[in-house]
């Protein structure tokens, strides 16, 4: 891979994200940033998290294709890496069909969003793409440096670093709660994956194709799934998930710390996973 990650790397919500955090993220080792929700596709937030810091990586976790074209996106890619160079991946993915009235036929969307990224001069070693099936997956590994799967547990990385086959990014989410009692860190984990993850049909289709059902995922989902999608418990659990999904075959895990405030369980995964 040409951009370095490190083993462990954040994902936040690009309006949970700011210079602070992202200097603090890297003092404790992490090597690389993940911006979700879906960050406008001039990317000025990855310009301010990258003047903030000296070498962590920023990835898009990720650009959604049916709110910004390839161009738009692909001019953005060329002004963050003239600036900060190597220290950018540029994560793109489809989104969800409940999310635009445009949504068709999501695979040519995606062949074609790559063709125009291929057109603006975005090398392939420096974007990544969301992928959950199989089609999708191959197809990150062809055209992309990998994938980046969200809302997944460590079997579906393994099912995936069979898919991609050696040598080709694999940098799932995985979320987690620091609290040891079980019923407070549902409280705080079940939210994050019912809204809207448990209403959407990718997710659920994955999942289903994972070894949950139909019940695990209705009416908020089954503690058995919270549990597994949103990690929780002491720091030494909680390092064991993580390092699941490296041991499944995972590059790379982006951590997604639940709660008002993820310092705490940032420094603590440093300190079990990174020190």
């Amino acid at each position: 891979m040409a951009l370095e990650l490190g083993k462990i790397g954040i994902w936040r919500h690009w309006h949970q994200l700011d210079a602070d955090l992202a200097r603090e993220v890297e003092r404790l080792g992490y090597g690389a940033i993940w911006i979700g929700g879906s960050p406008d596709g001039r990317l000025d937030i990855v310009d301010e998290l990258l003047d903030a810091t000296e070498r962590i990586t920023i990835a898009t976790g990720i650009v959604n294709m049916w709110k910004d074209d390839a161009a738009t996106v692909g001019a953005s890619f060329h002004r963050i890496e003239a600036r900060h160079p190597g220290r950018f991946l540029l994560g793109v993915g489809i989104g969800h069909p409940e999310a635009t009235q445009e949504y068709q036929k999501p695979y040519d969307k995606i062949v074609d969003y790559l063709d125009g990224l291929d057109e603006a001069g975005v090398p392939v070693a420096a974007r990544a793409l969301a992928a959950l099936g199989p089609k999708v997956l191959k197809l990150s590994a062809e055209r992309t440096a990998g994938a980046h799967p969200y809302l997944t547990t460590p079997a579906h990385t393994r099912e995936a670093r069979e898919i991609l086959g050696e040598g080709v990014l694999l940098a799932p989410e995985q979320k987690i709660v620091l609290e040891t009692d079980p019923g407070a860190a549902r409280a705080i984990g079940r939210p994050a994956v019912q809204h809207p993850y448990l209403g959407l049909v990718n997710y659920r289709t994955n999942l289903l194709r994972h070894g949950f059902t139909e019940a695990d995922l209705d009416d908020g989902g089954s503690d058995a799934l919270i549990d597994a999608l949103a990690l929780h418990g002491d720091i030494d659990s909680i390092a064991r998930g993580i390092q699941a999904h490296l041991d499944a075959g995972a590059d790379h895990v982006c951590v997604q710390a639940l709660g008002d405030d993820p310092l705490p369980a940032y420094r603590a995964v440093s300190e079990a996973l990174l020190s």
